[in-house]
């Protein structure tokens, strides 16, 4: 099983310099370079102090410049929000900017508040992204194309330079019918239960294996699954990282699947109807011997990589520790 440290970017005190976020983030992925880890993901958002990052491909050929070995993932990079013709032209310079250890994961978005302002219907979002990423793959897979749409209209093109290689594309989907089709199309897939429970993650699972069996070339395809993850000191720190975990999906509950409450950039923290137990069973929050027996079923499901989110609210000295117990304590079992 591989291991993707999540440059999450989470911004709860919006009085901590935003250069030093950022470079908070540069520095953890520096240190999971160092500790073995396979590679590290960035995301997409804007507008927002929950996985704050505006622009992936721009954080991806930093961490590259400072990286030797990770493989550098986006996750996910919001097709609807780009224009393909654009956007085409600077995967192809990032992933030569990387040298070549750049995996585009691409998603049509999740949060309405920030999709609508930027002037993206959410009701819209799957037809788009349906639609630009058709768009994306002829561009980078083809020259002198052209396209007559919905959402895109233009005579032939070439974007320039082509690439170097064919370009690695991972999609990301929650529901398990899309998933399923995503695995059946042969496509890499990145998904998440988020906080919910161990049998949502089995049913994501268990879709992605049913399409993979039905895809042409099924060994080829890998499963990454996003969990807030933490591997705690002990006892006493993980109870504190559930509490900063609970307060983490205040924030997200409320742009994610409630009324998108946001004030000057800040996401309004909601009360949450999940209690803190339960989010224990559905988190990965726990010292190492256990974060070992709850990873095994992971495992053993057939979850090839697991996006481990230890940006919760704790201190970047906090999260450089809880990498490098990850590191040291967990991950051997696993290689």
């Amino acid at each position: 099983m591989r291991f993707n440290h999540f440059l999450s970017s989470y911004y709860p005190d919006v009085s901590y310099p935003g250069q030093r976020l950022f470079n908070d983030m540069v520095d953890q992925a520096k240190f999971a370079d160092v500790l073995g880890y396979d590679a590290v993901s960035i995301p997409e958002h804007h507008l927002l102090n929950v996985l704050l990052t505006p622009a992936p491909l721009q954080m991806a050929v930093k961490v590259a410049a400072v990286t030797e070995r990770v493989e550098i993932v986006t996750s996910i990079a919001v097709l609807p929000l780009h224009d393909m013709r654009i956007f085409a032209g600077e995967v192809i310079q990032a992933d030569m900017l990387c040298d070549g250890r750049l995996i585009l994961g691409v998603g049509r978005g999740a949060f309405k508040y920030e999709m609508e302002r930027l002037g993206v219907a959410m009701d819209d979002t799957r037809e788009c992204f349906d639609e630009s990423l058709a768009v994306l793959e002829a561009l980078l897979t083809k020259e002198e194309v052209s396209w007559d749409g919905k959402y895109y209209k233009f005579d032939p093109i070439t974007v320039m330079p082509r690439p170097m290689r064919k370009q690695q594309l991972m999609i990301a989907a929650l529901a398990p019918p899309a998933i399923f089709h995503c695995a059946k199309r042969g496509m890499h897939v990145q998904t998440t239960p988020l906080e919910g429970n161990n049998q949502m993650m089995m049913d994501q699972v268990a879709a992605f294996h049913q399409g993979k069996a039905q895809a042409d070339q099924p060994n080829e395809l890998k499963l990454s699954l996003l969990r807030v993850c933490y591997t705690a000191e002990n006892q006493q720190d993980a109870d504190d990282k559930l509490v900063l975990t609970n307060n983490y999906f205040k924030r997200f509950d409320n742009v994610f699947t409630g009324p998108g409450q946001v004030q000057n950039g800040q996401i309004e923290p909601l009360e949450r109807t999940q209690t803190i137990e339960e989010l224990s069973k559905s988190v990965l929050i726990c010292p190492a011997a256990e974060m070992v027996d709850r990873l095994s079923l992971y495992k053993e499901a057939g979850i090839d990589e697991i996006i481990l989110n230890a940006n919760i609210g704790a201190s970047q000295n906090e999260v450089l520790d809880a990498m490098q117990r990850f590191a040291e304590d967990v991950m051997p079992h696993f290689k």
